[in-house]
Parts: structure tokens; sequence; C-alpha cells
């Protein structure tokens, strides 16, 4: 890493950011680190400044002052069970505005990169076997999370082309590692409770990305001559059917996983009979990502294995 320089992270009480602030505080040598939290948040990484929240009124300039380079890993994250009446203007507000507003902000102050943690969901929700998604795809999300991440990508390239600040986004499909939440925890409870599961004979692609594979892209794109006005796509290299995936979080656990073989056309329709389609598209379907650019143009190479990136999820503290 580089000569002294000053990067802002937000997001970082939450699951990647926390770990992105520890890397950068304990593993990375030259960085000034200030993460800026929320009335009540705390940290124990960097230089804690407090920031009123994400929306689009909100002033950065102090904050940002002698910042090189912002990485926004803060959002109103997607959610299975939403509860607003209208979550696209709730996604929007913070996705959108919040970043459009912190982006300008970041500009004015003279910050020269700003890297933007997106989502996969921007490409789509699926891929076609063997057909997966690339950073050149038309973009095609298929929910407001997804749709809110798109446009502010859209806004984030329009302000960077006009203001010559150097943007990067990283599209990430699902995150695991120690303290996940969301879907990944139930599986992992699942298992955990040994109880006869019917994903037996699933035959799908998935690319997931390790934690820690994330955090040292985002922190390779900090500095990366060639990563400027760039977008990347990330995953660990290696997919995995719904059925590998379980046996590996069984292997990662100790435990033996107890997959009973039903047809997934069958799995479907059970479990779109249940009111859940969406949950049975993401066990039966396939997700996959293209991660040639980050390796081409960065020479990046995850670091962790898919086995030992299961295996970080069941010990909570890490100190590599």
């Amino acid at each position: 890493m580089v000569h002294s320089m000053n990067v802002l992270l937000t997001g970082s009480t939450g699951f990647v950011g926390s770990r992105v602030a520890q890397f950068l505080d304990h593993h990375v040598e030259g960085v000034a680190l200030t993460c800026a939290i929320r009335p009540g948040a705390s940290t124990r990484y960097g230089n804690p400044t407090v920031v009123e929240g994400l929306t689009g009124e909100i002033d950065w300039g102090q904050v940002l002052k002698g910042q090189h380079v912002v990485i926004h890993a803060a959002a109103r994250a997607h959610v299975m069970r939403e509860e607003a009446v209208d979550p696209l203007v709730e996604y929007r507000k913070v996705n959108v505005e919040g970043t459009l507003n912190l982006a300008r902000h970041a500009s004015d102050a003279g910050v020269r990169r700003f890297i933007y943690l997106s989502s996969i969901k921007v490409n789509g929700e699926s891929t076609p076997p063997n057909q997966p998604f690339s950073e050149n795809d038309e973009p095609a999300p298929e929910d407001a999370y997804g749709v809110s991440k798109a446009e502010a990508e859209l806004g984030l390239k329009e302000l960077c082309y006009e203001t010559g600040m150097e943007l990067v986004i990283i599209r990430p499909p699902l995150v695991y590692g120690p303290g996940v939440k969301g879907n990944f925890a139930s599986m992992i409870k699942l298992v955990g409770k040994g109880l006869p599961l019917p994903l037996g004979s699933v035959h799908n692609k998935r690319s997931l990305v390790a934690l820690d594979n994330l955090v040292d892209l985002i922190i390779t794109c900090i500095d990366h001559p060639a990563a400027a006005n760039q977008i990347f796509l990330v995953s660990d290299g290696y997919d995995l059917s719904t059925t590998e995936l379980l046996r590996g979080v069984g292997a990662a656990m100790g435990k033996s996983t107890r997959l009973v073989p039903v047809p997934p056309s069958l799995l479907l329709l059970g479990v779109s009979v249940l009111g859940r389609k969406g949950i049975a598209q993401r066990l039966v379907g396939s997700l996959q990502v293209d991660i040639s650019k980050a390796r081409n143009l960065l020479g990046w190479q995850p670091p962790v294995t898919v086995e030992e990136g299961l295996r970080r999820c069941f010990i909570s503290e890490i100190n590599n």
C-alpha cells in the first residue's frame, strides 16, 4: 500500500464495512482511516466521526476535509420481509440521494477516488447455465434495492465524468463470513439442527464471495491505478450448487448434512405453494459472475478459498 493516504469509510459498523475498517486499521500500512458512524454507534477502528444519517440533506464538508479516498459501504440494506409501503422511495432516499450527496461533497472537497459498494442485483437475479454476468451486461435489476443501486451507479458515473473524481464500482453477490445474517444465517441454522433437507440433488451454480475476499478487492481498489473508472464483479472464483454449499457448511461446522434428493421442479412447486417462490428460485436457480476483469486488469486473485471462507463463518474473532 501507498505512502500516507486519508480514507473515509461509511458503513463502518456494518457486516462488510466493519471488516474493511479492521483490515485497514490493523493490516494496511500508510492509511489514516476515518469512520463515519451514526449517533450512538461506536467502532474500535480508525478515527470515528459522527454523521447524522445518510440522506441527501447531510453536509459532509467537514468530515471530508483532507480525505483522498471515500469507500462508501453504507446503504439501506436489502431485506427479505419489506415493511415499507413504497420500498423504492425508502431505498432511493439513502442509496441514491444519500450516495450522490456524499459524492458531490467528496468531489467539492477534492477527494481523488470514490469506491462504491454496489450489488450484483444491478445485473439481475439469475443467469442461464454457464452464462455468467459480466461488467458489460445491460443493468436489469428486478427489485427495489437493485433499482436503487443501479440508479446510484448511473448518477455517480455522470457526476464523476463531470468532476474528474475517479470512480470504482464493486458489485458483490451474496457475501458470507463471521456474523452473516439473512438467508445464509438461516441456512446455517438448518444445517446445525441436523434435520433432513430436500436439497440433495440441486445442480445449479451460484457465485458467492467470502467477506475477506471482498475486503481484499476493496483494499486493492484504494490505490490501484487500473481500477480508476471501472466496474468490477467479485466472487470466490469457484461456483457451488446449493447441494455443494450445504455440504460445505456442514463440513465447516463439523456436522454431517442429511440431504434428501428431491427433483428441483418438485421442490420449486412445493415452496411456491407455501408462497416463498423467491426463496425457491435462490435454492434451485443459478447466479454466476465472471471475475476475469478483476483478475486481468488488477492482477487480483481471491486470497481465501471457499472452504476457508466457510470455516471463518464459525470463528468469532480472526486476527490474520
